[in-house]
């Protein structure tokens, strides 16, 4: 691996563990076909909230997955649909009846306020993918919230990898059971959010500004609480945890804290995580000596130096200004100064 000459000074544990992650990365040969080195859906978008899953789905598609689908509520399907016509972008996800709708009469269907009739549709598409990203644009619908718990149910119970965010870890808080020693889940608390799972799954206050010693006593303790499951909390340093390692993502990310970026790192993750079972199923020869654990909080690490190596280089060429956009633009760029390109 070589670095880009532009590319920060790196500590020796961040340059071993980048190697380690370079393993995952697929060579590009001929005789893959498509779909087999990553399909991805993004699980959010709705009325108020388009932006998000399309920063995700497409960082994740910039990153190098074959495949990136959207799963949203018909109203903002129509929006995404026109931002890329990259993204594969499916309406299934729907919103309560407003007020208005529920008291004119309107006979309503239970395809469009059933949870468990919603989800059959989504649930029908898991086997065609590798990975899930829930959360971006979600909102706070409790029609959304139940649909999503139904999918995720199922889910779970093909051990699928799934990234959550944003509104979807209120999920975790009202029924943390559905998470609850899931390995393969992956939380992205930023601060504010850490707070509240703290607060939710330990009972106490979290309070970041009077952290002492370890700084990584509170995220192992709260994936320990959760079973297992890999926390990614953002922050200055990022922390990555599984309950029993630790990882600290210290590379150089921009000062400029926009709206979005988080859903750069959820795409970015859900991408080495469809490397990751193209990995485990041997698609190019390997080493074969990075287990199905390790792999998960590798892959964790591999997102979020791809997302803080974004930021730095958006940052740099557009300082305050910076948007989510910016970073998306950075994410090829990002790879090649991390993980530069096989030669084989």
């Amino acid at each position: 691996m070589s670095l880009n000459s532009s590319t920060p000074e790196m500590t020796t544990p961040t340059k071993e563990l980048l190697a380690k992650i370079r393993q995952i990365v697929p060579p590009m040969l001929e005789k893959f076909h498509k779909g087999q080195l990553g399909r991805v859906a993004v699980i959010g978008g709705s009325e108020d909230y388009t932006g998000a899953p399309y920063f995700s789905a497409m960082a994740s598609a910039r990153l190098g997955c074959d495949m990136s689908h959207i799963i949203c509520t018909p109203g903002a399907a129509a929006v995404i649909k026109t931002y890329s016509p990259n993204l594969m972008v499916h309406p299934l996800m729907r919103q309560s009846p407003s007020e208005a709708v529920t008291s004119s009469g309107t006979k309503l269907h239970a395809s469009d306020t059933d949870p468990k009739e919603i989800s059959k549709k989504i649930i029908e598409m898991l086997p065609r993918l590798h990975v899930l990203v829930v959360g971006p644009g979600l909102g706070r619908d409790p029609l959304m919230h139940d649909t999503l718990a139904e999918v995720l149910a199922a889910a779970r119970e093909r051990k699928m990898p799934v990234v959550m965010d944003a509104d979807s870890l209120g999920l975790v808080l009202k029924t943390p059971e559905l998470v609850m020693g899931w390995r393969e889940v992956v939380l992205t608390p930023n601060v504010v959010e850490f707070g509240r799972l703290w607060k939710g799954v330990k009972g106490e206050d979290y309070s970041p500004d009077k952290v002492e010693g370890d700084p990584a006593r509170h995220i192992t303790a709260l994936s320990k609480a959760l079973g297992g499951v890999t926390i990614v909390q953002k922050g200055g340093k990022d922390l990555i945890s599984n309950g029993e390692e630790t990882l600290t993502v210290d590379l150089k990310g921009g000062l400029k804290r926009s709206g979005g970026q988080g859903d750069t790192l959820t795409g970015s993750i859900a991408t080495f995580l469809g490397w990751r079972a193209a990995y485990l199923e041997g698609l190019w020869e390997t080493k074969g000596d990075l287990k199905e654990d390790e792999l998960l909080r590798l892959a964790a690490f591999g997102g979020a130096a791809i997302t803080r190596e974004c930021s730095r280089l958006a940052f740099e060429k557009h300082g305050r200004s910076l948007q989510a956009s910016d970073l998306t633009e950075q994410v090829h760029v990002a790879f090649m100064n991390l993980f530069g390109e096989s030669s084989e």
